[in-house]
């Protein structure tokens, strides 16, 4: 989660934690809010007041933490390969491998992606709900056009849905087009 000033007047005060409140980039910065950002994805950041006290009660500030995010874990059948087409599609090593976990990250030191073996695992049959996704991966990209068939050629399939895909194992992702605040993505990296 980042913070950061705005620099233009919202007529409201927006909780960070209230499902559906905010604003998103779309609405110009705001004079003494600040921009709450929960996600990296924009549609995620949340304008709230800075001159109004925090809330010492509410569970998604900053200094209500007690622990760190370690890894985003995934079941799969394969966590070898599955790891292998993470790792070729985020430019991200192979950091820890054993026969039933696989990490991949920036670096042994870092968080990052965790590939569990599941023998039984039932693939999400996105979008129908017979199998539910459970959760997906916003993948950000450069040119989501020549992205797509990068991503077919490492072993994904294509599911309905705009730039909407499954990696190996079934789990979906969405290719989105890198935002502004992003640093830009290195050419075939």
């Amino acid at each position: 989660m980042t913070t950061r000033r705005a620099s233009a007047a919202l007529p409201e005060v927006l909780d960070a934690c209230t499902p559906g409140g905010g604003r998103d980039q779309r609405d110009a910065p705001a004079a003494g809010l600040i921009i709450h950002q929960i996600s990296k994805h924009p549609a995620r950041e949340r304008w709230i007041d800075a001159t109004t006290p925090l809330d010492q009660n509410r569970t998604c500030h900053a200094d209500a933490m007690i622990g760190r995010l370690h890894h985003v874990v995934l079941d799969c059948p394969d966590p070898a390969g599955l790891a292998g087409f993470y790792s070729r599609l985020l430019g991200q090593p192979i950091t820890y491998q054993s026969d039933d976990w696989v990490v991949v990250a920036a670096n042994d030191a870092s968080s990052g992606l965790a590939f569990q073996l599941a023998p039984d695992h039932r693939p999400p049959t996105w979008p129908d709900p017979a199998v539910p996704q459970q959760y997906h991966l916003d993948v950000m990209v450069e040119d989501v056009a020549s992205a797509g068939p990068r991503v077919l050629a490492l072993g994904a399939s294509k599911l309905d849905g705009a730039d909407v895909y499954a990696d190996p194992a079934g789990h979906p992702f969405c290719l989105i087009p890198r935002p502004g605040w992003a640093s830009p993505i290195p050419a075939g990296g």
